[in-house]
């Protein structure tokens, strides 16, 4: 099993899909009201939905090797950070951001902490 893809709930189709371009994604899928992106890396997508009254609980994390140089890259094209890269905890390096309609992103690096972590359950 692998899983396909996750859908954004937003308000605002354009600013949503500049906003997920400025970070880097490639629109695959254009329309009115919904739009699908392409990860830089790997065979992942994710797309967005147009919901009048979007609402989402979830987290979206993005993952990135060099995750310092990227979000000083996205700084330097106008994206705020409600958090910078931050050392977690849970071994994990995020930093983090909101889409133009409230989605909470979690930009990371995580390495092999990201599937094998410490406490992972022993099979």
């Amino acid at each position: 099993m692998n899983l396909n893809q996750v859908t954004l709930p937003v308000t605002q189709m354009s600013d949503a899909v500049r906003f997920y371009q400025t970070l880097g994604f490639e629109l695959i899928v254009d329309t009115p009201h919904y739009a699908r992106f392409a990860c830089p890396e790997g065979d992942s997508t994710f797309s967005l939905s147009l919901e009048e009254n979007a609402v989402n609980g979830a987290t979206i994390y993005f993952e990135h090797a060099q995750l310092d140089n990227w979000v000083a890259d996205l700084q330097a094209k106008g994206v705020i950070f409600s958090q910078l890269p931050t050392d977690q905890r849970y071994l994990w390096r995020e930093a983090v951001l909101f889409d133009p309609s409230g989605n909470k992103i979690k930009l990371y690096w995580a390495g092999e902490n990201r599937l094998n972590p410490p406490w992972r359950v022993k099979n």
